[in-house]
């Protein structure tokens, strides 16, 4: 009679020396990031947002109604940059929005994390809205190649609406551009002055006023001609 221990020992080996289709695939679901359980987290945040939202609201980014932002969660690491910059360039080229605008908007909104989920359930690196996503037919707002042309395509519409003048476009980006419109200029919401000062910094512009709809000198240079 073999002795239990090696029963054990031989029928171990041998699971180990034959690997199957099914522990093959057992490691590949161990492995895959925790998109799933993201996406389950972004469907329900969308579900009381919309339970919550006014019935006169429309999904569109032109109309999204502003709130005051609240941490989210980002349980992922920033993508490197030898991953983002290239989709970074590849979305400028498309869209001919300046790819330092695109990088700047993504590190304010999510520091380059694609998994990122604010508290209002903005999605993904440039975090986009799910009715945002929905009209910039972006199916997967976590995939980073996604997530980043659909918001340069939102950067260049808004630049296009306000005629490229960038301190409007990322006013409307942050806090819609119908409160954009309806003050004539920057809003008077401290989230969404620091927003458009922090990044026109970072690009070297100079700061915005608020107070008129006006702006101090900035140079449209955040559009080009596309290929």
């Amino acid at each position: 009679m073999i002795p239990k221990l090696s029963l054990f020992l031989v029928v171990a080996a041998f699971g180990h020396a034959q690997p199957s289709a099914d522990f093959e695939e057992s490691v590949r679901a161990a492995m895959a990031p925790g998109m799933a359980q993201q996406r389950a987290a972004v469907q329900k945040q969308a579900n009381t947002m919309k339970r919550a939202s006014s019935p006169t609201a429309e999904s569109s980014f032109f109309t999204v109604p502003f709130a005051k932002a609240e941490a989210g969660t980002a349980d992922c690491d920033a993508l490197p940059p030898g991953e983002l910059n290239p989709l970074i360039e590849s979305a400028s080229q498309k869209s001919g929005v300046d790819a330092q605008l695109v990088r700047a908007v993504i590190e304010r909104e999510s520091a380059g994390r694609p998994c990122a989920l604010s508290a209002r359930g903005a999605e993904g690196l440039m975090q986009l809205m799910p009715d945002t996503a929905e009209d910039l037919d972006v199916q997967d707002p976590f995939d980073p190649k996604q997530n980043v042309e659909g918001g340069a395509r939102l950067l260049k519409t808004l630049l296009n609406r306000y005629n490229n003048d960038p301190s409007l476009a990322l006013s409307a980006y942050n806090a819609g551009a119908t409160r954009v419109d309806e003050a004539g200029g920057i809003p008077q919401i401290p989230e969404t002055v620091d927003y458009v000062s922090e990044i026109l910094s970072k690009l070297n512009l100079v700061k915005p006023k608020t107070s008129s709809n006006q702006s101090q000198d900035i140079q449209p240079v955040y559009t080009h001609p596309q290929n």
